[in-house]
């Protein structure tokens, strides 16, 4: 096939969601990936996939070939989504359930091998299913536009369409490092999950080092859980828990001196040295000692993304997921600080400035709860917007690019509450 044959049917040389997805599952240049057209004569067809609804605005990758399989996975964990978004699945899934979705005129997408290649040698859905003792055969996969800082996630199935796990995959930097650190967290969590309120967490199945990707399976969520609602209050008593992990209160202690902001102090100081804002990250970490150096304030874990659609119930149990930003020795009260913040800068839409006074009107309600008095709760507010904004030059550095809400409005939020 020629350049221009195959730039027109093989989706790895687009530039859109599409294109960035296939080029992350089926980057082994022997694969044969086209879409719409037979692959070539004396290939071996792995797998087909319905793109819907289309090439253009691809938003899934659908198994077909096993009616089970693609209706399970339109429907998997559909109560934790927008009601509209909802009644979509469901009625797709309704109709793929009688094997509709393979008798649809979807574009497929075919994945095909040259013959003697073993699948699990260039297949991330194959080599996944050995990890996991060979009982997932099938995966699906959403679509996003493409972002640097977005990982492609596998849905993996048994011929049953029972789900056997969710492989997210670190494709660069940024996200190799969010993968890993999700690993590392579940596996520590493993012996405290579900237990005095903590909250429950999908087990870590399996880890790959796969093509210069990180990949993590994870379990599959309860069948039951559902989404907490946004407006629902905080719960102070599995935020302790996540920061404490089955511990005593730890003994509280100077913010200066803490290995906390000898952290804050090192990375602005390497923000420094690659990103102009890294020098006003400096300052800011300077005043904030002034400000705060002698506050005494207990440090622990967090969620690091403890966010309504990041958590739900399942009976009276609360179910956490997405711990790919979880970590140690952080002033007790952050994650209550980051739910306030993007319940307001993401649900809300509302700019940096009114959703830093949410937050600090959420640690007013709720802190006393966590331990915190006036003036610990305004060492949480400023410390943790300093946390943020190095979180995204982390990200950025890494090559995620800025989140342009918060860089440089969290600085310059950070600079005014120093005035």
């Amino acid at each position: 096939m020629t350049v221009a044959g195959r730039a027109s049917t093989d989706p790895r040389c687009r530039d859109d969601g599409l294109g960035w997805v296939s080029r992350a599952l089926f980057g082994d240049e022997r694969i044969a990936l086209t879409v719409g057209v037979e692959p070539p004569a004396g290939s071996a067809v792995a797998a087909r996939y319905a793109v819907v609804p289309s090439v253009a605005r691809a938003r899934f990758l659908l198994p077909l070939g096993a009616p089970r399989v693609t209706a399970a996975a339109l429907l998997a964990y559909n109560g934790l989504r927008p009601a509209t978004i909802r009644l979509i699945r469901a009625a797709l899934g309704v109709a793929a359930r009688v094997g509709a979705v393979d008798r649809a005129p979807f574009p497929v997408l075919t994945v095909a091998l040259p013959a003697g290649l073993h699948p699990a040698e260039v297949l991330l859905a194959d080599r996944l299913a050995a990890l996991l003792g060979g009982g997932a055969r099938y995966a699906a996969c959403g679509v996003r536009p493409p972002d640097p800082n977005h990982k492609p996630t596998l849905q993996l199935f048994d011929g049953a369409g029972r789900p056997r796990g969710y492989a997210k995959i670190g494709w660069n930097p940024a996200t190799r490092a969010l993968v890993a650190a999700e690993a590392a967290a579940l596996r520590e969590l493993s012996g405290v999950a579900g237990i005095d309120g903590h909250p429950r967490v999908p087990r870590l199945l399996a880890e790959a080092d796969w093509d210069g990707r990180a990949v993590a399976v994870v379990e599959p969520l309860p069948p039951q859980v559902r989404r907490v609602p946004a407006g629902a209050a905080p719960d102070p008593v599995a935020l302790l828990a996540v920061a404490r992990r089955h511990r005593p209160p730890a003994e509280p202690r100077p913010l200066a001196g803490s290995p906390f902001l000898s952290r804050l102090t090192a990375e602005a100081r390497r923000s420094a040295a690659t990103t102009p804002g890294g020098s006003r990250a400096v300052r800011a970490v300077a005043a904030l000692t002034r400000r705060h150096g002698d506050v005494a304030v207990e440090f622990g874990h967090w969620h690091g993304d403890w966010v309504p659609w990041n958590l739900g119930r399942q009976g009276g149990d609360l179910v956490a997921w997405d711990w790919e930003h979880s970590g140690p020795d952080v002033p007790v009260g952050f994650d209550l600080a980051h739910d306030a913040f993007h319940r307001a800068l993401v649900l809300r839409g509302e700019p940096v400035a009114p959703a830093v006074a949410r937050m600090a009107a959420a640690l007013a309600r709720h802190g006393a709860r966590l331990g915190l008095d006036l003036r610990r709760q305004r060492l949480v507010v400023d410390a943790y917007l300093l946390e943020l904004w190095l979180r995204a030059w982390r990200l950025a550095d890494a090559g995620a690019g800025w989140n342009r809400r918060l860089h440089p409005a969290l600085l310059d939020v950070v600079e005014q509450s120093g005035d």
